[in-house]
């Protein structure tokens, strides 16, 4: 399982690997140079900060490291074995077509890949790819998405997987939460923003990680 320390002493290696400081990482990512000092892993009431997602993605990106290097990373520092455990992938284009979640928004049945990725406590955790620009300039096509049915009410802000009882898939970020309505915000301008009656949304999972 994925744990606090874990992630942080991973992004400790991974600057180590390539000849920098914390600061010198978060600077080479874009990042604020304090970002990942060791005096902010820690709040002053004593509460776990952990990296976001999206700055571990740019970290990798900038440092021209591999998903599978900081995955062996994790393991080394016990985040979990790498080839051990292995999640469902599918398309985004292919997830809303039947037979591929439950009610619940599970993956079932036999038309998914495997892939190796670290536990991170979700037995029906799940990995989408991202196909087409509707997700520019976060995602982009090929870029792949970690998704934990098990944080199923993702709050304002979040970056989710939404199913409709009608069985379209889409990737947008939640804008918007009532008892009666949801409303979504799309990744890339081009395209609209989404709202629905609460009703017609099967579901929502937060997206844990981008492999990016």
């Amino acid at each position: 399982m994925l744990t606090h320390k874990a992630i942080w002493a991973a992004l400790d290696g991974l600057a180590e690997k390539y000849g920098l400081t914390a600061s010198g990482l978060a600077r080479k990512a874009g990042l604020d140079p304090t970002t990942f000092n060791r005096s902010k892993r820690i709040s002053r009431d004593g509460k776990q900060r952990w990296p976001s997602t999206e700055s571990i993605s740019k970290v990798i990106d900038a440092t021209g490291a591999s998903v599978a290097e900081f995955m062996d990373l994790l393991s080394e520092n016990g985040g979990g074995s790498r080839i051990s455990h292995r999640i469902p992938l599918i398309g985004l284009a292919q997830a809303g077509a039947a037979g591929y979640f439950d009610d619940a928004g599970f993956p079932v049945g036999e038309g998914w890949e495997k892939i190796p990725f670290p536990d991170i406590g979700d037995p029906n955790a799940y990995a989408l790819e991202i196909s087409g620009d509707s997700m520019l300039p976060v995602y982009r096509d090929g870029d792949i998405v970690i998704v934990s049915p098990a944080q199923n009410n993702p709050s304002r802000g979040d970056r989710i997987i939404a199913r409709t009882m009608q069985g379209e898939v889409m990737c947008k970020i939640l804008t918007r939460k009532t008892l009666t309505r949801i409303e979504l915000s799309s990744f890339n301008p081009a395209h609209p923003d989404r709202s629905f009656d609460t009703q017609d949304v099967a579901w929502m999972h937060r997206i844990v990680w981008a492999s990016q």
